[in-house]
């Protein structure tokens, strides 16, 4: 595909994806400027990133570092947010550290530390999201892989990332566990949301919804959403 018929099928892509969250926002009775579009680019090229860069999306969004580190490099200088969203391995705080402006995915003491250290290396302020594992009622296999720290788990987790230097505590981030209705499971992730933020009112960031489930995540107070399929097309 050439480069111009790309751009235009992923500013189509794009132009359904805003209309789906501001439809979102104004169901919920909340403006759709509240609501931030994070662009998940994994699997696909830097010449991705470059148009979307070009179409206005400077929210950016990546699983694994061994991808993200040289994408993030390959993309200097187009002012992009660089948003670290999947597990992450307490040896790769360094390298994600390097080009990561937020991470959502920290569920474990060890991880905020390492966080700390790299960004007071690299001399940044690193936002770090405590991601929650939403789980079912009913434990599935399936949803502990996705990670996360369970509810009575949050605070504390907070309370950690707060207190270390070099990082800033953003909110909240969860994936919806599978087989559950989205919308039960980030109304429970609101609830948590809202009493971190009695606690830490600066911490307004919540992090939910997918091209799936998007509208659920949005209904439930989501701040960002993270979209990769409904904009980039089907992975390969």
């Amino acid at each position: 595909m050439g480069e111009q018929s790309r751009l235009e099928q992923i500013r189509s892509n794009l132009a359904v994806v805003r209309e789906d969250i501001a439809a979102a926002a104004r169901k919920a009775d909340r403006d759709p400027s509240e609501v931030t579009l994070i662009a998940v680019t994994k699997t696909y090229p830097a010449s991705d990133v470059r148009i979307l860069a070009e179409l206005g999306v400077l929210d950016v969004g990546e699983n694994r570092d061994q991808e993200a580190a040289p994408k993030a490099e390959a993309t200097a200088g187009l002012g992009l947010r660089w948003h670290f969203i999947g597990q992450l391995q307490t040896n790769k705080a360094g390298s994600v550290a390097a080009y990561a402006d937020f991470v959502h995915s920290v569920d474990r003491a060890r991880l905020v530390s390492a966080l700390s250290k790299s960004a007071l290396r690299y001399d940044k302020e690193l936002t770090c999201l405590v991601q929650v594992d939403l789980g079912n009622a009913e434990p599935v296999e399936a949803n502990t892989a996705r990670g996360g720290a369970l509810p009575h788990e949050v605070l504390p987790l907070a309370e950690a990332i707060a207190g270390a230097p070099g990082l800033t505590l953003g909110g909240l981030m969860a994936v919806a566990p599978l087989g559950e209705d989205p919308g039960r499971a980030f109304a429970r992730l609101g609830e948590l949301a809202t009493s971190l933020r009695s606690a830490h009112p600066s911490a307004t960031m919540i992090s939910a919804g997918m091209s799936g489930d998007l509208a659920e995540a949005v209904a439930a107070g989501a701040t960002h959403v993270r979209i990769g399929s409904a904009i980039l097309g089907i992975r390969p």
